[in-house]
């Protein structure tokens, strides 16, 4: 009769040991899908537009509560045309004046001269085709680091937008470089932007 019960109350044991399991993995993949949807995201890098500061298939995490995009971040949106996952800099917010007077001059922000050499691709120029625009309320106008091989904002001026992106169509700001573990990186604001008024 003992047996009997002690192998009773080794069975309820097992039984519930593995009904706590299968609750705290359900708990958790739950957990890291809400996460997913609404506060990180991990996205990987499909071209070179951002080289050198990302490299094809770097990945990145996306803080997707970060708020307002500032000058310098490296944003995650919604693209131009397509509707596409894009990843850019952001070089003009809502009131900027961006000018590129000549592909070898700087870009400027508000008359302020960008000093691009800590993310631009070496040797790039830093902004291409001559082009001067104001940045409306509520848009961002992005550009990739390696200018001769992005497809930012400067290519999207005859369409509709005229190549600025509206702020409900960026998707977060990318904060951390992962993958590849031996290029980890936590991204931060390049100091030119902090003499831009």
């Amino acid at each position: 009769m003992a047996v009997t019960k002690k192998a009773e109350a080794g069975d309820k044991k097992k039984k519930g040991g593995f009904r706590e399991t299968v609750l705290l993995l359900v708990l958790g993949v739950g957990l890291a899908l809400l996460l997913q949807a609404f506060v990180i995201g991990s996205f990987y890098i499909p071209s070179e537009s951002m080289e050198n500061t990302l490299l094809i298939n770097d990945r990145v995490f996306v803080n997707k509560l970060a708020g307002a995009p500032e000058r310098g971040d490296i944003v995650v949106f919604k693209g131009w045309t397509t509707g596409e996952d894009t990843i850019k800099r952001v070089i003009g917010v809502g009131g900027d004046k961006v000018v590129c007077k000549d592909s070898k001059d700087p870009v400027t922000v508000n008359g302020t001269p960008l000093e691009e050499k800590s993310y631009l691709y070496p040797g790039d120029f830093p902004c291409g085709e001559k082009f001067s625009v104001t940045v409306p309320p509520g848009k961002l106008w992005l550009m990739g680091d390696h200018r001769s091989a992005s497809a930012d904002s400067r290519a999207h001026q005859d369409e509709a937008s005229h190549g600025f992106i509206d702020l409900k169509d960026v998707i977060g700001k990318a904060v951390v470089r992962y993958w590849p573990l031996n290029r980890a990186l936590i991204f931060t604001e390049p100091d030119t932007f902090d003499k831009v008024k």
